[in-house]
């Protein structure tokens, strides 16, 4: 079953304009009269109101020759770019710089899909400086969407992990585990990342056999919903068990439950948090039963961000 409305992270407010990225005179007008998006060290320019906004830099601010940028697309019109800002110390001349994920519901949903976008694309240029093929060095082309080695210029292009995440329902019970890492209480739906040679609906029943023990059937897409930290794509789905003990069979969980919605009612367990995919599952099933509503009967707790490698 869809999803009626878009996931945090989703539907950045842009025309990415794919076709104008190999366009060089449009570039270099476009970069003269364009918005710039800053980040360093992964983290974004935001404004001090206690409801942050992105700071969007003007064209004297623009990168030094040779930095990589990137083309987001246009903004109303107005053409946006990302680039990384170097240094030790993050240039306090410009303003505060945030992590996306410690912002969470503080930005509004389409900044915060613009700054996540950026994001990802300036992680992804932190990883290819090199080609993979010769080891040679390579250069950012076609306004940041691709990079060619300067040797046998072989061609890359940003990588984008699927990962499943799912909802296991038994009637009035779903199954949710927990990580050894996450805060105490904090339980969540089962996910994974999609293996080679590997269908959707084989990487979800994968996935909850591995962690949980758990066999499912009548596997059904929800949403998807983009994770750039740096370069997931969580594609949500429902499923129903179909029979299995609880077993963890791997050391991803330390921990899973059948839970119903009066245990998720009475804050038996920490929910994730409402920006994620993991509680549109929860959300989905839960307000499934009649008379029952997850947004008034449930508090969900705030995400704990990890480092990443």
């Amino acid at each position: 079953m869809s999803a009626a409305r878009s996931n945090f992270l989703a539907a950045a407010p842009l025309d990415r304009i794919g076709h104008l990225r190999r366009d060089e005179a449009w570039l270099a007008a476009a970069r003269e009269r364009g918005d710039w998006v800053a980040l360093w060290r992964r983290k974004v320019l935001v404004s001090a109101e206690a409801a942050p906004r992105p700071l969007f830099l003007a064209a004297d601010a623009m990168p030094e020759a040779g930095q990589d940028w990137v083309l987001l697309g246009e903004r109303a019109g107005v053409p946006c770019f990302a680039f990384a800002v170097g240094g030790e110390e993050p240039p306090v001349a410009l303003g505060r710089f945030e992590d996306i994920r410690g912002l969470g519901e503080l930005l509004e949903p389409g900044d915060a899909a613009l700054l996540a976008y950026a994001r990802a694309m300036l992680a992804w240029h932190e990883h290819q400086g090199h080609c993979s093929r010769c080891g040679a060095p390579t250069r950012s082309i076609e306004a940041g969407h691709a990079r060619q080695c300067t040797s046998c210029e072989a061609k890359h292009f940003p990588r984008v992990d699927p990962a499943i995440i799912v909802l296991v329902a038994d009637g009035d019970q779903c199954l949710l585990g927990r990580q050894p890492s996450w805060p105490p209480g904090r339980y969540s739906t089962i996910a994974g990342f999609v293996e080679p040679g590997e269908s959707l609906e084989d990487a979800v029943a994968r996935e909850v056999a591995e962690e949980a023990g758990v066999r499912v059937d009548q596997v059904e897409y929800h949403s998807s919903q983009p994770w750039p930290f740096p370069s997931s794509l969580m594609l949500g789905f429902t499923a129903r068990a179909a029979g299995g003990r609880i077993a963890l069979r791997d050391s991803e969980l330390e921990d899973a439950r059948w839970l119903s919605r009066d245990d998720i009612a009475a804050g038996e367990v920490i929910l994730p948090p409402r920006v994620s995919i993991a509680w549109r599952l929860v959300q989905h099933w839960f307000d499934a039963a009649p008379g029952r509503c997850l947004e008034r009967e449930a508090e969900a707790g705030s995400w704990l961000a990890r480092p990443e490698p």
